[in-house]
């Protein structure tokens, strides 16, 4: 008892990871302020209700009040995905919008969507001089040097161009003014005493005042002309998600995405969309999709798989089969490995969105995220946890809606402390569903031919007679009442059919009847129980010869259920 105990506090705590962990990253991606009223003991949510509503259910209370506290859920969680029709959206958002798109066109021109390049030449310039400043001995060196190399050239100036003096004026005092020129011990000018010797003979009457200037100032100058005359480098052309940013109509939608998940904040949403482009380039995005990383066994953790009713491609997260061992250790076992999960978890994310998402106005350009709570290690595992946080800082607003399934009784507390901390756009995105009314709250979002057979669907891999194409129809069986399906058959054919009943715990059966008065009916299924341990789904032809009709009974002895079939007719001559 003790170990089962411990086993169920590990499981919540892994599963409130997940919750936390997700529901904390669409908080910071929409950039969502704690609501007006988050400290005020907050009234009991309508989703805590709906829970409530299946405990009670389960433990067998009204049905009238039960039914009453689902209703309350279906209003809660509906959520109307926001235009990405940029010429339909609202002004406000419109304004910001052309704002963004100015921002991004000045950095495209600056190429500021380039990482820095490193120091080049003039850096390393910079560098050799420092170090020549800082051997202070050799430098006094090099200026002795040079002052005894400029010391006559200066006196033979002065020879040539002053006229010779009278040897009376050479016997005349230097006035009082006069400068003396400082020397040294040894008798030598000082460098200090050399310049002010050279200017004044430069600048007399036969040399140009400014030549020494000019030939030092010349090569500067013309490489500012250079520079100025070399043709500037063309506005560099960035891609994101294989879009073209300010080069079609496509990147309205990219952008409208960073500006809705900074709340149209444009210097936040240009700063979000600049640090995803610097990320993409970093992590070599367009190389990654070329690789061949080899991690098949991951489709089980998260795969693509079917539509929802409004055509938004689902991706089902299953981080509950890493309670397999072997598999978690392919995974996490080293470095190596968790680099390539990483990877590989980027890759699936980019194919997906490539190959499944349109970023045309009106466009499907988000997806339903579905994420099953049962057995699953959390999103303690930091490997986890680093993935979330690479996809919450640069997919953003690619979440049409978050369902939890497998959600665990204890989460109704945890509810009631979070919900009131989130706006009621966020909200509205989620949706949480305990083990029993997982199946059911799906097919509110997907419909049962696009679920997965594990999630209580019937979509199969490579089914051999039924596709997503083929509807599927629902029907709720009341206690204790024994419901038909009727399905007419108007000419000889092969008839064959499929049906599931979630919960089973039921009888089932399955007869022709001929249209002809004197005909006879057959028993195509003889009356069998059909248990939790059977396989999900029932199939069964029969080849028919004339008019009439097959019945399928399912005799529900305990509480409601949920009924689901379909059936197509082939040619009779085709085997099953």
């Amino acid at each position: 008892m003790a170990m089962e105990t411990k086993h169920d506090a590990t499981e919540e705590a892994a599963a409130k990871e997940v919750v936390v962990s997700v529901v904390a990253a669409e908080r910071k991606e929409v950039g969502d302020e704690p609501a007006p009223d988050a400290q005020k003991s907050p009234k009991k949510p309508a989703l805590e209700a709906a829970l409530a509503a299946e405990a009670a259910e389960e433990a067998g209370e009204e049905k009238a009040k039960t039914d009453g506290k689902a209703a309350a859920v279906l209003k809660t969680v509906s959520f109307n995905e926001e235009n990405n029709v940029a010429a339909e959206i609202e002004d406000p958002e419109k304004k910001a919008l052309d704002e963004l798109k100015q921002l991004v066109k000045a950095a495209l021109t600056n190429n500021e969507f380039s990482p820095p390049t490193p120091p080049g030449p003039v850096a390393a310039a910079a560098v050799t001089a420092e170090e020549v400043v800082s051997k202070p001995e050799e430098t006094k060196a090099a200026e002795e040097s040079a002052a005894s190399a400029v010391e006559e050239p200066p006196k033979a100036v002065a020879e040539e161009l002053t006229p010779p003096a009278k040897e009376e004026e050479a016997e005349v005092p230097a006035p009082a003014d006069e400068k003396v020129v400082p020397v040294d011990d040894d008798g030598a000018k000082t460098v200090e005493a050399i310049e002010e010797t050279v200017i004044p003979f430069a600048s007399g009457p036969h040399v140009e005042a400014e030549a020494p200037a000019t030939e030092t100032s010349k090569p500067e100058k013309e490489d500012e002309k250079a520079a100025s005359a070399a043709p500037r480098s063309p506005p560099e052309e960035v891609f994101i998600w294989g879009v073209p940013l300010l080069r079609d109509e496509r990147s309205d939608t990219i952008l409208l995405k960073f500006l809705r998940a900074r709340d149209f904040k444009v210097k936040e949403a240009m700063t979000m969309l600049k640090n995803a482009v610097l990320w993409r380039k970093e992590f070599g995005i367009e190389a990654l999709l070329e690789e061949d990383l080899g991690i098949p066994e991951m489709e089980k953790v998260v795969f693509m798989h079917g539509i929802d009713k409004e055509s938004h491609p689902v991706c089902y997260n299953v981080y509950g089969e890493f309670q397999n061992k072997d598999l978690y250790a392919a995974a996490f076992a080293d470095e190596e490995k968790r680099k390539r999960f990483l990877r590989w978890r980027i890759q699936y994310l980019e194919k997906g969105i490539r190959n499944s998402l349109d970023f045309k106005p009106g466009g499907v350009s988000t997806m339903v995220q579905v994420t099953d709570l049962k057995n699953s290690i959390g999103l303690a595992k930091k490997e986890l946890r680093q993935a979330l946080d690479l996809l919450q800082d640069n997919y953003p607003e690619f979440a049409a809606k978050q369902v939890f399934i497998n959600v665990p009784w204890w989460y109704l507390a945890f509810n009631r402390m979070i919900s009131p901390f989130f706006t009621q756009r966020t909200k509205s995105k989620f949706v949480f569903a305990g083990p029993s009314k997982s199946a059911e709250t799906l097919f509110k979002y997907i419909a049962p031919e696009h679920v997965p057979v594990q999630f209580g669907g019937l979509s199969k891999e490579n089914h051999s007679e039924f596709s997503n194409a083929d509807a599927v129809t629902e029907i709720t069986i009341k206690p204790s009442v024994k419901q038909a399906v009727e399905i007419p058959v108007t000419e000889p054919c092969l008839l064959v059919w499929e049906l599931r009943v979630l919960g089973c715990d039921v009888t089932y059966g399955a007869e022709f009847v001929p249209r002809a008065k004197d005909g006879y009916t057959v028993i195509v299924q003889k009356a069998r129980k059909l248990v939790a341990t059977d396989e999900p789904l029932v199939k069964d032809s029969f080849k028919i010869g004339e008019a009439g009709k097959v019945i399928l009974t399912v005799d529900n002895t305990s509480k409601k259920k949920k009924l689901l079939y379909r059936y197509k007719t082939k040619s009779s001559t085709d085997s099953v």
